[in-house]
């Protein structure tokens, strides 16, 4: 027979998980699709004979993890000192042209199952890569407008206490 779980030991377990909201959110669906197709990714290439190509995956299936939980935990709101969203974009659009480049020298290159399967992959994560990037793109040109719009402080309490005669 068996033992129901103890009481305490669910809310610890649920205590690891990422908030609900935050899987169903666009960004964790993109970051946990990235994860996954990284993964598989690198299972494929190192069964197959471009083997060579397998750091990048694993780099960016690393990368995808730490961000689905530091974007889960809210650690972007606690760490301010770096701008997350431009690190997210810089991530989203190196990972997809680094994919597309050997996901065409896997499939050109090498014949074996392996390696096809790894370039076809590749294919998706570079989609997915660039739908990361176009969104987070516009994310960050709205921020850009927003603070933009708003004349500098700093610039206007200087140019009215300026003593020096340009004339």
């Amino acid at each position: 027979m068996e033992q129901p779980e103890p009481e305490g030991a669910q809310p610890a377990l649920r205590a690891l998980l990422p908030p609900r909201e935050f899987l169903r959110s666009r960004k964790g669906r993109l970051l946990l699709a990235e994860a996954v197709l990284s993964f598989i990714i690198f299972i494929c290439y190192i069964a197959s004979l471009a083997a060579a190509f397998m750091m990048a995956p694993l780099l960016e299936f690393l990368l995808a993890l730490f961000l689905f939980f530091a974007y889960a935990s809210k650690l972007n709101e606690k760490f301010k000192g770096l701008y997350w969203p431009l690190t997210d974009f810089l991530r989203c659009v190196t990972a997809a042209i680094i994919y597309f480049a050997i996901s065409i020298a896997a499939v050109s290159k090498y014949s074996d199952g392996a390696s096809k399967a790894a370039g076809v992959f590749g294919f998706i994560a570079t989609i997915v890569f660039a739908i990361d990037f176009y969104i987070t793109f516009n994310d960050l040109v709205a921020f850009l407008k927003q603070g933009s719009s708003d004349p500098p402080e700093g610039q206007k309490s200087e140019d009215e206490n300026s003593d020096s005669d340009s004339d």
